[in-house]
Formats: C-alpha cells, structure tokens, sequence
C-alpha cells in the first residue's frame, strides 16, 4: 500500500485534488473552477456533470504533478460544498436537474408556508436547524415537485438524493457505494442528530420517500472503492465531512470550547460542544462537528452566506479589482474618516439573523468613497459578522465565555490586514496556522489515519502549528464606534 492520501475538495467555486505525503505535507495541487448559474433572482445552480468532470481531471491533474500513480495512494479523503442538493437516476446515474447550491433561496417561502404551519420546533428540536432555504430538505422537495415526473419516479424508488460527496461517491465507485457521512447527513434538514438516523416524521412532512437516502457512515469508514479504470488502479475511499466540519477537523480543535473559523466563499464558525448538544437560544445551529467509532461529537455553528464572495463581487461585479489578493492593500489605504457599511446580503443574511429576505446594501458613502473604501467595508463586514457569531455563542454556551482564541483559515485568512481588523474587531487573539488547506487537510486525515499511514486523533492535535498570531490593537472607543455603526448598518437592511 501507498504512503499518499489524495484530498478531493469539491468546493461552491471550484474543485481542488491534493496529494499530501506520509509526513502530511503537500506534494501538489490541481485545481479547476466551474460555471455558477443564476437562474433567478436569489437561485444558484451548479452542473453536477461539470462538477464530477472537475474532479476527475483535477484528481489526475495531481496525480501527475506528484510524480506518482493511483497505486502509491493509500485512500482518498473527500470533503465538500454542504446542502448543495444533488437528485440523479438510480438506473443512469445522471441527475434530473442541475444541483441546487446551498445559497439558492427558492424555498424560502416554503420554509416560511412551514413554519406558519408550526414545523419549525420539530425540526430545530431533530436537527439542530432552522427552516431555512439553505438546507437541503427544501430543495429535495422542490425537485420532487418542479422536475416533470419526479415524484413519481421517487415514490418508485428511481432517484437518489444526496449532497455532494454522495454523488461523487456514486460516480467514484460506478454506482456501488451510496452513502454519506454523518456531518453532511446533519445539514439535510432530514437527519436526527439526537439519534443519528433519518427522521421518518420530517420526511413525512417533507414529503420524502426514504428510498432517495444514502446510508449514513462515521466520518472515518469504508465508502467504497473507486474503480480501476478512472485513475489506473483502485483507491479505497476512507474519509468524508462536509467542507466546515473538515476545516474543525483540520484545526485540530478536538476539544470541547475549541473554535475555528473558515473564509471561503462563505464564512463559517463552529465551537466544539463536546458531547452536549446545545440547543441555541441565540439562532445559531446546532450540527454535527464529527463521529468517529460511533460517538459524536456537536458544535454551534454560525453561517455567514457571503464572505470572500464579496471580494469576488469587488472583482467580477464592480470590477474595482482584478484579483483577490489587490482588496487588503487596497483597504489599508482607505480614507479612515469614512465609515462606509457593506451588508452583504446579497442572498440574505445567514446567523444570527436569518432573513431569506434581505438583500445587500451599502452605507455611508460620500462623493470620496472608492475603490479602496469599497474593499475595507467588504473585509471588515466579515469582521463584523464574525463577531456577530462569537457573541451568540458566548450567550448560547457559557463554557465559551472564557478567553477565546479563534483559529482562522481559507483563502481570505492570507491578507495580514483582514486577520488583523478581525482581531481588533471581536476583541480576541486570531491564529493562522502553517498549513492554510485545512479543509483538504482535515479530509485528508481521515482517509489517512484510518488507512494507518497517519497518525492517531492525539499525534495529528500534537502536529498542529501556528503560522502568526494576530492580537487586538485596535482602542476600546473605536472598535465599540464601528460595531455600533455595523449594528445600525444591519438594522436597516433586515427586511
């Protein structure tokens, strides 16, 4: 057997294959993005064909840059883009409509239509969640409903649901394995989490027959085997979680108060709980952080839809930038006495607020507002809703309330100034560890320790190091003047 793990991170924007070697270290990458479809006003869709292309070329994209071949890999880890809904044919495997992508908000009146109904406690009590069109229970039923024939060929036990991962699982294995694991199970609106099964009585109100579902796995088990001719030979699949509860796994935060945080194309906190489940008083989630030999382990977790998604609006939008990396520079050098809000709504707004129905907005511009004051509000609104999360979870879990230090990755973590204004602005120590893909990583160590090439829970929390600490330097009256400003900024847009 291989000594390598290969990491598939099937992300919102883009799908990335890492090789990592028996010392954890990053040997190579490939990567590709695919096309975002926006159908309607507040609909986001993704090709699920276009995606399963992605991976496979970018798999033996890395494979070639390494140097290696399919048989020096010892297991695949896979992580992903949650909620991302995926209906395909049992018989086919092609899928019924394009993936229906975690940020869509076509069901929101749905999810509102349930809650009249009163639902809502029934499935927050379950699933740790609220009725909210980002979760995938809604877009199963809104295929089931909108797809010519659907409902049929589903009572007929013809389609099968799954998030990403299930359905790459699917096409990596021919169609053999259909499963899951229990983190992505718990973002499905369907799942009880007290219980860890699928819940017949959401189902029943969902209208979902049972026979779509994927089994449901540790986060550390046996998913299958891909087939030979993909790749060269066949590579066991051991490790799968969805993309926010691999980054927990890859920050090594195994210990309940322990918290992390991801920027990505959305922003992402989850404090581990331990074996309490938490039930939130503050319109945070309660969700599966990750189960392993059977036990699991809960986290609060705060979503925020559009983080460097609004950098990627700065570039592709506006086109004040021409890549990512230009927004902390240009932000550094913005005029400090306009006090410019971004309330990046542009698909609602995710925790603690909740409202399907915002939509972004931009305040205290002045004839002098630019480039550069556009890049700070958008940086500092992730600050912002940091922030936001943190004292939610501070209320929610008293445990919480100790100093806390936050670690931090994703893309968006590289700009020395962001990490730096986030510091300052939640009021608490920032760490940004040495290996940034901590995502990749957190997947990649679960296909490894489980093949035994890697090092148990305890070596690889040993293993973890910083890269720099960011400590707040920011004065009690500015940093208490700017969240004022952010919270009237938010008051204002809430629909």
């Amino acid at each position: 057997m291989g000594s390598y793990i290969l990491a598939i991170d099937q992300g919102t924007t883009s799908s990335r294959a890492i090789i990592f070697d028996g010392d954890m270290k990053v040997v190579a990458i490939a990567q590709e993005e695919f096309t975002q479809f926006f159908p309607d006003s507040g609909w986001v869709e993704h090709d699920p064909e276009e995606i399963w292309q992605s991976v496979v070329s970018t798999i033996k994209g890395a494979i070639k840059k390494a140097g290696i071949t399919a048989s020096d890999i010892a297991a695949i880890g896979i992580t992903n883009q949650r909620e991302t809904t995926v209906v395909w044919e049992r018989d086919s495997g092609k899928a019924i409509h394009k993936a229906i992508v975690w940020q869509d908000r076509r069901t929101a009146s749905f999810c509102e239509t349930l809650k009249k109904q009163g639902h809502e406690k029934t499935f927050t009590h379950k699933t740790g969640l609220l009725l909210d069109p980002y979760f995938s229970g809604t877009k199963v039923a809104w295929l089931l409903d909108h797809v010519a024939g659907a409902r049929d060929k589903a009572e007929n036990g013809e389609l099968c649901f799954g998030t990403i991962d299930s359905f790459l699982i699917w096409r990596l294995t021919g169609g053999k394995s259909f499963v899951t694991d229990a983190t992505n199970a718990s973002r499905t609106l369907i799942y009880n989490i007290r219980n860890n099964e699928w819940d017949a009585d959401l189902l029943g109100i969902l209208k979902i027959p049972v026979s779509m579902l994927p089994e449901v796995k540790d986060c550390a088990a046996d998913f299958g085997t891909t087939e030979k001719d993909l790749f060269g030979a066949p590579i066991p699949i051991l490790g799968v979680a969805g993309d926010q509860q691999a980054a927990t796994i890859g920050q090594a935060c195994f210990k309940p108060g322990m918290m992390k945080s991801t920027y990505g194309t959305g922003c992402f906190a989850l404090l581990n709980t331990g074996t309490d489940f938490v039930h939130s008083k503050n319109r945070l989630l309660t969700t599966i952080a990750y189960r392993m030999n059977g036990v699991t382990t809960y986290a609060l977790e705060g979503s925020i839809f559009i983080a460097g998604a609004a950098v990627q609006w700065l570039r592709d939008g506006l086109m004040i930038i021409d890549n990512a990396a230009e927004s902390g520079a240009l932000a550094a050098n913005a005029d400090p006495s306009q006090d410019v809000y971004l309330v990046p709504a542009f698909t609602g707004l995710g925790a603690p607020y909740w409202d399907a129905e915002a939509r972004g907005a931009i305040y205290g511009m002045t004839r002098n507002t630019g480039p550069a004051e556009f890049c700070k509000a958008a940086l500092e609104a992730v600050c912002f809703q940091t922030g936001d999360l943190l004292d939610a979870m501070k209320k929610d879990w008293k445990s919480a309330e100790g100093d806390t230090v936050l670690r931090v990755d994703g893309g968006m973590v590289a700009s020395d100034w962001t990490m730096q204004r986030l510091s300052d602005l939640i009021d608490a120590p920032v760490d940004r560890p040495t290996i940034l893909e901590t995502t990749a990583l957190g997947a990649a160590w679960l296909a490894g320790s489980r093949a035994g090439v890697w090092p148990d829970m305890n070596g690889f929390a040993a293993s973890w190091a910083r890269d720099r600490r960011f400590e707040p330097q920011m004065d009690d009256d500015t940093r208490k003047a700017r969240l004022k400003g952010w919270k009237r900024a938010v008051e204002r847009t809430l629909s």
